[in-house]
């Protein structure tokens, strides 16, 4: 029997040969808590949520909710049984059924035991108001998508499972109703685990965030260490939040670690992993870790300029024709042309050197 509030245990899930997810850990500790599942799109995320909601038997390991297995290789709780509710990317509300009594289904399902949550309320935060007259082939996919996880929520359940619950919102509204859903999940405490292929998303949503990769849980930890602290290339590359550059360890023993780039010269900071001196190492080189000083003696050619709205980023080449990626706020006192020379700040200081 489990002692946390959600655990899988060497979790098996396979939908097909190509869909899978092998040797599954995983726990969530406290009530409250809000996971996502982040990967490529055909991994096997979804196959999770619905094995976890008991639509699809589990290959081998075990399900905890609330200390009771709910799934094994001998046990399968049926998914009516389990009070979990599953907000599907598709739409999968009742066609015959207006938006408004679809809603209210949620609520016709709901045991008793899960917060109380005001419909009005639900209603307002996810700006379904002018549509609730409305059957499901009147609306748009952002629309449906939103419905159901209206639907979800005033089911009351132990456990909330999303899939990709605001992939077909418009921007202009997702950010908004992405800080409105976790403020409504943190203040009625309710345990959700949420699968998305945008790592935004994941590390905005979740106090944990797991990273499934070639069939495999690869990382699951809090969004900064995921994030800052990848721990290993396949993660790293996946997240695609840099590159890859060779150096070596000039000190590992002291404080502040060093190592030396043939063309940036001496990079300071702490070592995520231990490598002894002198060793020939890969450094994850991120947009935010090098600084633009138009004033620095070392300099390097800009060979691409991208407008990112607050940022630009810019591409730089280093003399052994690397390609660095470097962060400049957009208010900048002036644009910087292709094959134009670009300032880097030295010393270069990275807080974490995340080296393989």
């Amino acid at each position: 029997m489990s002692k946390e509030f959600f655990e899988i245990i060497n979790g098996n899930f396979i939908a097909s040969e190509k869909n899978k997810v092998n040797n599954v850990n995983l726990k969530i500790e406290n009530q409250g808590e809000i996971i996502s599942l982040l990967g490529p799109s055909g991994v096997g995320k979804t196959t999770i949520l619905r094995t976890i909601a008991g639509l699809q038997k589990l290959s081998s390991g075990e399900i905890f909710l609330k200390d009771k297995l709910i799934s094994s290789n001998k046990t399968h709780i049926e998914p009516e049984k389990r009070n979990i509710a599953l907000s599907f990317q598709d739409n999968s509300l009742f066609p015959n059924y207006k938006v408004i009594d679809n809603i209210n289904f949620g609520k016709k399902r709901a045991n008793g035991s899960g917060s109380i949550i005001n419909v009005n309320e639900i209603i307002k935060l996810l700006h379904i108001e002018p549509i609730l007259e409305k059957f499901p082939h009147q609306i748009s996919a952002g629309e449906a998508q939103r419905v159901s996880l209206a639907r979800s929520l005033m089911s009351k359940p132990d456990l909330l499972l999303l899939d990709e619950p605001f992939s077909n919102i418009d921007q202009s509204l997702k950010d908004e109703i992405q800080v409105s859903v976790k403020k409504l999940l943190k203040r009625i405490n309710l345990t959700t685990i949420i699968v998305t292929h945008d790592s935004y998303e994941a590390f905005s949503m979740a106090d944990k965030c797991g990273i499934i990769l070639n069939q495999e849980l690869k990382q699951y930890d809090v969004p900064y260490n995921v994030h800052h602290e990848p721990n290993s290339i396949e993660v790293a590359n996946f997240l695609n939040k840099g590159v890859f550059i060779d150096v070596k360890v000039v000190d590992s023993e002291c404080a502040v670690h060093r190592l030396n780039h043939d063309s940036l010269g001496e990079i300071r900071g702490k070592l995520s992993n231990n490598f002894s001196s002198g060793a020939k190492v890969k450094l994850l080189l991120q947009p935010e870790d090098l600084i633009h000083d138009d004033q620095s003696k070392l300099k390097l050619e800009v060979v691409d300029r991208k407008f990112r709205g607050t940022n630009f980023i810019y591409t730089l080449k280093t003399k052994n024709g690397e390609h660095l990626p470097v962060f400049v706020h957009s208010h900048h006192i002036h644009q910087h042309e292709k094959s134009e020379k670009f300032g880097i700040k030295t010393p270069i200081y990275i807080d974490h050197l995340v080296c393989f």
